[in-house]
């Protein structure tokens, strides 16, 4: 039986997702010198569950994040590699879906060419789908695809494997959980309205009005709006977005309470960005990202969801929480497969056109308890939590060859879009959690522990209806960390161990002679050493990470492809993180990443040993903001983002170039008839470099390519 959104539930959709961790009481226009106040220390029990932590210094990241059912930790108190990107992050940089507030961090690269339809990501060498974002905590309810960022109060990245703390991720990304925390009504009443212009001629304009209503202005409602049209980099291609989102939340001293929904629509027509399979070791330079590939495609996504939320605090040491959501996703077009294949060195290829309709219903919940007491001089802050993700799959596809060539392409002709989705599969996946947080020694040692029960259910169908395989299983999942402040609060020396449950990869290449499998889950591991320090107004992460993981490995040739399980990645590095305020008028953002990713098993023993696909040996990023002086208002930004060279191939017979790329930015802040007036100018990839971004997977040789030299200009006043 299908999950269909109820009426009731469509209508939430023009009210949008607040979300669990909420939104800061307070509006991202307020001065910086307010975000020099005295440290506040942060754990589970702020003022509300609702309430976010407070941004560091710079206004770029916050000071905390969601540590899944744990609520909202310090990040000098967390033992795990945490960044939380803000609203006035977002903002600043003109950022409309989250792949570009992610581009910051030195730990995530882009799995998909810039532009495709889908964003997906690699977090510390591991894939992390979209559909594996979390909303408040919460899986299977973000938006599929490109996900807006209007609405995003917080864009959280936690590193590593974390299924003990919020269930298993849909697909099981390990490299870490990007977690989506949404806006919420300040204090103050804000109406805010942007118009910009993005080259080629993309037009849009976004909207932001957040109150606070009641006696005691329990009640708050937060609306955001966007709307885009126009021509984009990809020559010859249209694209039209329109997202709209509502957050009702009540807040009493014992109850908070939230309702939130949103509605996500994006089509486009006339081309697709692509991706690119070699044939051999002779691989053809990088055409211009502006080459349109499939120029007759088009597609269109739409994501509906609502979600309500609820913790009622009994006394000071016992609470309750509860959270429900629903999504439906809907999608038809040329949206994925629009792979470039067997490129000969002078670029010539075949290829499909991959005509596709589907959809995903999805139906989470959650619920727990929260007791924080004390065993002699020991705080305890246990959490026992439940979780259960219900989702039913459907798609269809069809497909047509073409050959054609990746510097003069032809206008390929597309496949029959199919009429009807039938249903491909359905899954459930329900845990148990208990976790405590143990504190002594004055709060200079923190000890957290816990253990989560993962069940998985997974049915997959034909397109008759019959079951073509089942999968049932239970699986322990243990995790323990220790933070200790040796020196001080400016100093926290960290250690974890953990353990996640990943589904199995499904093979997503449509010429494989087992097409649409899926693999049994995976078990995956993370043992993480680091170092965090706070120097003034500048804060400093340096972690050692472990990871491993089965992986899908090619047992067959590229012309007629098979994929295995047997495979296992490993991932070591050294990763280093680092943001605030150097001076009052210069702040910076970045880090850099060493990684050693090895093959250590592969089909038949033959390449093990060798470097793992889309590892580079080095990640980098800097960013920086300086305040000009002697011109009121002014502020000059720039950042370099650097990968190096990297094997597309398990044979690492097909590297792809280190590459570099360069952007900056201005803003000017002033006043027009009272009201504040800012000006945005930003260029992406300023020297136009053309370049293979890195690997699509790590199970199959196909490349991406980086983004053309995008330039944008927005104009916000608040009314």
């Amino acid at each position: 039986m299908m999950l269909r959104m109820t009426p009731i539930a469509l209508a939430l959709s023009t009210t949008v997702l607040p979300l669990w961790a909420g939104a800061e009481i307070t509006s991202i226009e307020e001065s910086r010198s307010e975000l020099t106040l005295p440290t506040v220390k942060v754990m589970a029990n702020t003022e509300s569950p609702l309430d976010v932590p407070l941004r560091h210094a710079g206004g770029q990241v916050a000071k905390g994040a969601r540590l899944g059912a744990l609520g909202n930790q310090s990040v000098m108190e967390t033992p795990f590699s945490v960044t939380s990107y803000t609203a006035e992050l977002i903002q600043d940089q003109q950022a409309r879906t989250l792949a570009d507030v992610l581009v910051n961090d030195p730990s995530v690269r882009f799995t998909t060419s810039n532009g495709h339809a889908y964003e997906n990501f690699r977090v510390r060498g591991f894939d992390v789908h979209s559909s594996d974002l979390a909303i408040d905590g919460m899986f299977g309810l973000a938006p599929l695809g490109h996900t807006p960022i209007e609405f995003v109060e917080r864009a959280e990245v936690l590193k590593g494997p974390s299924a003990v703390f919020g269930g298993m991720a849909p697909s099981g990304g390990v490299g870490g959980v990007i977690n989506l925390v949404p806006k919420r009504a300040g204090k103050e009443p804000l109406t805010q309205v942007s118009v910009g212009y993005q080259s080629e001629s993309q037009l849009g304009a976004s909207l932001d009005i957040g109150r606070r209503f009641g006696e005691h202005q329990e009640w708050g409602l937060r609306v955001n709006g966007a709307y885009s049209d126009g021509d984009t980099e990809l020559n010859g291609q249209s694209k039209k977005r329109q997202f709209i989102s509502t957050a009702l939340d009540y807040r009493t001293s014992a109850l908070t309470a939230s309702l939130d929904a949103y509605h996500s629509k994006e089509s486009f027509n006339g081309g697709t960005p692509a991706m690119f399979w070699f044939a051999s070791a002779s691989i053809p330079k990088a055409p211009d990202p502006r080459i349109n590939q499939f120029s007759t495609a088009y597609g269109e996504l739409q994501s509906n969801a609502a979600i309500a939320r609820a913790e009622y605090a009994f006394n000071q040491h016992w609470s309750a929480f509860a959270g429900v959501g629903v999504l439906n996703h809907e999608y038809s077009g040329f949206l994925s497969g629009t792979h470039a294949r067997q490129i000969q060195a002078n670029g010539n290829y075949s290829a499909f056109t991959v005509g596709q309709r589907g959809y995903t219903d999805s139906v989470a919940a959650e619920a727990g308890l929260r007791a924080r007491f004390n065993t002699g001089s020991v705080a305890h802050e246990l959490v026992l939590h439940a979780s259960n993700l219900e989702q039913e799959n459907g798609s269809a596809s069809n497909t047509k060859p073409f050959s054609s060539n990746i510097y003069s392409p032809v206008a390929p002709v597309m496949a029959v879009l199919p009429i009807l989705a039938p249903q491909t599969s359905r899954s459930t996946l329900s845990s148990l959690a208990l976790m405590d947080t143990l504190s002594f020694m004055d709060d200079n040692v923190r000890l957290t522990w816990g253990l989560r029960q993962q069940s998985i259910e997974t049915s997959n169908y034909n397109s008759t209806g019959a079951v073509t395989a089942v999968y049932d299983k239970s699986v322990v999942t243990p995790a323990a960390a220790v933070v200790i402040k040796p020196w001080g609060a400016a100093l926290s020396l960290y250690a974890n161990y953990v353990q996640g449950l990943s589904k199995g990869d499904s093979v997503t290449d449509v010429k494989a002679t087992n097409y649409q499998q899926v693999f049994a889950p995976y078990k995956t591991e993370q043992k993480e050493l680091g170092v965090k320090w706070e120097v003034g107004t500048f804060t400093n992460t340096a972690s050692l990470f472990e990871i491993s993981k089965p992986t899908l490995v090619l047992i067959g040739s590229n012309t007629n492809p098979t994929y295995s399980d047997e495979g296992e990645k490993r991932i070591r590095g050294l990763e280093w993180n680092t943001f605030g305020e150097v001076t009052r008028h210069v702040r910076l953002l970045g880090g850099a990443t060493y990684t050693q990713g090895v093959q250590t098993k592969t089909a038949y023993n033959q390449n093990n040993g060798k470097v793992a696909i889309g590892a580079p040996r080095w990640q980098g990023n800097i960013g920086a903001e300086w305040d000009a002086p002697g011109t009121s208002g002014l502020t000059l930004s720039g950042r370099v983002i650097a990968t190096s060279s990297q094997y597309l191939d398990s044979a690492n017979t097909q590297p792809i170039a280190g590459w570099g790329q360069l952007d900056i930015g201005a803003r000017y802040t002033t006043r027009l008839d009272g009201h504040k007036l800012v000006w945005r100018l930003s260029v992406t990839n300023l020297l136009n470099r053309h370049y293979y971004a890195g690997s699509f997977s790590d199970s199959t040789p196909i490349a991406t390519l980086g983004p053309a030299r995008t330039a944008m200009l927005s104009a916000t006043v608040d009314f």
